[in-house]
Order: structure tokens, then sequence, then C-alpha cells
């Protein structure tokens, strides 16, 4: 039986991986700094980036909520795999073989690996029956809508046979059992035993921002099929609907470069749009989009400017509406613009991309409004404009909508803008959306959305904690901090016995000291992950200040400037240690005679300490 993974794999594979490209696939990191990153939190919500990556160090650390570790320790927070499943995900990333030590204990495995690979076993099974001559159906039904096999490639889309245990059956013989493929919503309950849910349909696969099958949709294509229209996979461990997003896999990078998504309201119309085209749309998984969707959007757009924006396509219809308002309600979470594009004659993208070509798809975006007018117009269409009382309760009606807006510059051009679309005196209007304000508590009327809003203040883990904004504002203190992060960052490049002279002088303050000592006493300042280990042995309550210190922004412009500055705090430290032990020595010469051997001895020592100190000088010039 195979035992733990040997712990020389452990560390290679650490080594081999660049922890912002796993990151990457849920966070948009933006470069802050030498050799540092910087996105949103994954691990709570917060409106300005204080999620910092190093790259380098293989390390994360928010400056919010405080968590922080490895690319192991990140994939288990975010995926609830355990310790070797991580090490093994990785592994198979980057095509590496890890050797088990024998007599271990057996590697452990959560049951949420089981539920990843069989839904990829399923969507291989659907995909491949896509082929046969019963999925004739369904390729017919792909070809009416455009999508040839190239494009039903591209999307992993898949046709499940209408026999009750074709998939059951097939992955049986994988080795997975029945209640495996429950616990992933791949088979039902009935009197005679679990039989195949989706059963006679076309298959989406639905995966996660990584990649990793999680779930299906499947749409119906018999007249004999007494299901919805559409059926998703249910609630499981790895499918939560109110955080899934279609499509989002392959819209990621796009959505990050461009800092736009497009909301659609459907498979199909993913697909259409990514073929015309627009590779950052997405949609949702039989729910309307919520307060779940943005956070998981917003971390991966990093929309902490005004400069992305997010565009919604509506149906004109009664339904359409509906959904439009209720995503104006979720929409004001976003810090980017929030749009709404309705097709030529109610089209939507599939069916737009089928009459006009993909063309007119992309066209679509050019007919956007933004969200805030699209609901203004919602709110008073019901109203007759020609009648005073119409006209009075449309206001009303309306004038909550402009009184949210947290611009100060938006708000009084939107009051214009209801003004002129009742037909009623500017002055009038704004008293209205005044009053609407007041009455609603008042909104915050001093940021621009998108406007940068303060950190989230760290967590409060007792008056014993110290971070890096709490520590004394002191030229010493600077000088032991400054210099400790250097060495940090930047140990791996610098003069080993530079950096041993440095760290072996005590700190003066107490948390940095306790800093210093674990980094002091960190075994191979080489090696790959030799700073994320020395952290994790500091004492508490000072490892959180060594995370910060690992993670938070060193002054300069390049590698190399980096390299220079942290040598020169070393060195400065050093020398510091030279004039304490100079003016102990003063002191304690006044005190003895002149021709003592012990006075001969501290005259000696201050000339040894002159000719180190200016050979340190001599170095860093």
């Amino acid at each position: 039986m195979a035992g733990r993974i040997r712990q020389a794999d452990v560390d290679e594979v650490k080594a081999r991986t660049n922890i912002a490209d796993i990151i990457g696939e849920r966070v948009a990191l933006k470069s802050a700094g030498v050799g540092s990153m910087k996105g949103l939190c994954p691990f709570h919500d917060e409106r300005s980036p204080s999620f910092n990556v190093r790259p380098q160090a293989g390390f994360y650390h928010c400056f919010g909520c405080g968590e922080s570790g490895d690319v192991y320790s990140f994939l288990r927070a975010m995926d609830h795999v355990t310790f070797t499943e991580a090490v093994e995900r990785l592994a198979g990333r980057i095509g590496y073989a890890l050797h088990y030590e024998d007599g271990g204990a057996a590697p452990e495995h959560t049951g949420r690996a089981r539920l990843y690979a069989a839904n990829a076993a399923a969507a291989e099974f659907f995909r491949a029956q896509l082929m046969t001559p019963e999925a004739d159906i369904a390729r017919r039904f792909l070809g009416q809508r455009g999508f040839d096999a190239g494009a039903a490639a591209h999307f992993g889309v898949g046709f499940a046979p209408k026999g009750w245990e074709g998939m059951t059956k097939a992955l049986r013989t994988r080795g997975f059992t029945d209640e495996e493929l429950s616990s992933a919503g791949l088979v039902s309950q009935g009197q005679r035993g679990v039989y195949d849910r989706f059963r006679g349909r076309v298959v989406w696969p639905i995966r996660d921002v990584t990649g990793q099958v999680i779930g299906f949709g499947a749409r119906k294509l018999f007249d004999d099929d007494n299901g919805p229209k559409y059926l998703n996979t249910p609630e499981t461990t790895i499918y939560k609907k109110a955080q899934v997003l279609y499509g989002l896999d392959l819209a990621k990078r796009e959505v990050s470069r461009q800092h736009q998504v497009v909301v659609v309201e459907g498979y199909t119309d993913v697909m259409a749009c990514h073929l015309a085209g627009i590779t950052t749309a997405i949609a949702t998984c039989g729910t309307a989009f919520g307060a779940d969707h943005i956070t998981v959007l917003r971390r991966v757009m990093g929309d902490d400017s005004t400069a992305g924006e997010v565009v919604f396509t509506f149906d004109p219809d009664a339904a359409g509406q509906k959904a439009a308002l209720r995503a104006f309600a979720d929409a004001k979470r976003f810090n980017a613009q929030t749009y709404v594009a309705t097709g030529p004659e109610g089209l939507d993208p599939c069916d737009l991309r089928l009459a006009r070509g993909d063309g007119a798809v992309r066209a679509l975006l050019e007919t956007k409004v933004p969200m805030v007018e699209f609901v203004l117009d919602q709110r008073i269409s019901g109203y007759d404009l020609r009648s005073v009382e119409g006209r009075v309760g449309a206001l009303r009606t309306a004038a909550p909508v402009v009184a949210e807006l947290r611009d100060p510059l938006l708000q009084p051009e939107y009051v214009r803008v209801l003004a002129r679309r009742l037909g009623m005196d500017t002055e009038d209007v704004r008293r209205e959306v005044e009053r609407a304000g007041r009455s609603s508590g008042g909104g915050r009327r001093d940021a621009a959305p998108g406007a940068a809003e303060p950190a989230e203040p760290p967590v409060d883990d007792g008056a014993l904690r110290v971070t890096l904004a709490t520590l004394p504002r002191t030229p010493e203190v600077g000088l032991e901090r400054g210099a400790v992060m250097g060495v940090l960052q930047f140990g791996h490049r610098m003069d080993p016995s530079l950096v041993a002279r440095a760290l072996d002088l005590p700190f003066r303050h107490p948390a940095l000291d306790a800093v210093r000592i674990a980094v002091r006493d960190a075994a191979g300042m080489q090696r790959p992950g030799w700073a994320v280990d020395a952290v994790a042995t500091v004492r508490e309550p000072y490892r959180s200040l060594a995370a910060e210190l690992l993670a938070a922004d060193f002054p300069a412009l390049s590698d190399d400037e980096a390299v220079s500055s942290a040598s020169d705090l070393a060195r400065r430290l050093v020398m510091r240690g030279f004039d304490r032990e100079k003016a102990e020595l003063l002191g304690a010469i006044q005190r003895v005679p002149a021709d003592s051997e012990e006075g001969r001895t501290i005259r000696l020592r201050l000339r040894e300490l002159d000719a180190q100190r200016q050979a340190l000088a001599d170095e860093g010039s």
C-alpha cells in the first residue's frame, strides 16, 4: 500500500509550480511592485485589493483578513482537498511522477476528488456518445443553431442516450460506486436502484473557473420527454448553482484582460457570443444572477476601478425586464459600470447570429445603455406621463434609483436625465431625489463607484497582535523592518555571510526580533520555499507580522535594485552593531586604568571595530 508522498517530491512540485498561475485562475492579479502581485481576496469579500502574492517566494497573504500560505494551503482552502490531493493535483499539471514512502500511512483523499473524477468521466462519456447514430437528433439540434462539430468539441458538448443506465454502467466499469455517482448528481434514485439523471438530451459540461467539470446542463430533445426543458445537476458538494457561471473557464483570461464581462441567458448564447468574437460571455446555470456571482466575477475582473464594464443581455419581454431589475439591485455591488443590451426584435445572441451573422452579435454591444437608464425607463413605463398625476407617480417611483447613486458627479446628471424623461422641472426632481435619499437612510455620496476604499482592517487577534501598520514609526524600527523584509523577499540573492552577520544581532522591537530569529535559523536560504517555511516557524503572536513582511511591497524599481537596497539595510544593521559595541567600549575604557591589560584589550578592539566598519562601508560603496 502506498504511503506518504516523499518530501523531496513535495518540495520539487512546489518549486516547479508558479503560485501566481494557480491563484490567477481564480483571482485577477496585477503587478504591485517588485516581485509582487495583488488582487481581490478570495477568502473574504472586499472592494479594494489587499491580497498579495509573491511568486518567487511561492507565498500569498491578505492584509485584510490575514489569510496566508503557499500553493498547497491555497488549494486546500479553496477546493477543500487534502494535502495529498493538492500535491497530486499540482504534480499532474506539470507531469511530475510522485514517489510514495513504503510503510507510511496511506494517502488520504476526500470525497470531493472522486466527485471531480466522476464528472470528468461522465463528460468524456457524453462527448463520445455525440458521435453515435442515436445522437443524430442532438447533432441536428446543434446544427440548426449554427454549431458544427468543431464548436461542439470546443465547448465539450455531448449527448446523453435515452437508456436508463448507459452512463451508469460505463462509469461503474471505471470503478465508480453508485454512492459516488449519486453524490455527484449524475444519477437519480428509483425503487429499483439508481438510474441516469440525464437521458435523451444534449449535454453541456459546466466547469469551475479552473476548468474542472463540476456539473452538467441538459436540454431535452424528444417529445416524449416529460421533464423540464433544461435540467441541471442538483446541488452537490462541488456544484453550487448560485456561484457557478457557465463559460467562465473559457472567458476568464479575456475577462481579466479586457475588464469586461457579458452576461447572457443560456448555454447556446454563450457559444454564439464566443464564436462571434465576444469571448467574455458567460451565463448563469438555472438560477438568477445574484450576489455570489458578482463576487466570483469581481475577483476574475479585478474591478478595482471604474474602467471595467458588465453588460447584461435581457429579453425585452416582461420576464427580461424583471430579470434586469433584479440584476440592478445586485449590480450596485460592482465597481465596474453596468449596462443593458437588447437584441433587435428581441433576438437573443444565438438567434441573432443565425439570422444576421457574427457581425450582428458583435454589434449588440454597441446598443448597450447604462443600467441606471434602463431601470429608470422600466420604473416610469407604467405611468401616463401626459397627466400630472402620472408624472408625479413616475417621479416617486424613479427617484430612489437616482438617490442610491453614490457618485457625486453622476447623481446630478441623472437628475437631469429623469427630469427630461418626465418633462418636469429639474429642481423639483432634485428635491424628490434628496427626499428619497433621506427616507432610505441616505447613501454614500462621498465616493465614485469604483473609488478605492481602504482595505479592511486586520483581524484583531488580541492586544498582542502586531502588524506592519501598528509598528512604531521610528528610524530604528524602520531599519529593522526594512532589513528583515528585504532578507525574507530577496535573501536568496544576497551575500550569505552579510545576511548571517546582520541577523545575528538582536533587534530592539520584540516582534521584529521574533521574526529575525526564525529567519536566522531557517535552513537553506537558497532552497525554494525557505522563506515560507521560516514564516511558519515564527512564534505567536508574531507569525502574521512575518507573513506581512514576506508579502508586502518592497520599495524598489527592479529586482536588482531591491537586492542592492536589502543588502544596504543589512550592512546598516551590522554597522549599528559596531556602533553599539563601540559606545559600550568607550564607556568601559573610562573606568579602567589606561596602562592596564583590560585597557589595552579595549583599545585593540576599538581599532578592530573601526577597521571592520570601514571595510563594510567600502563593500557597499
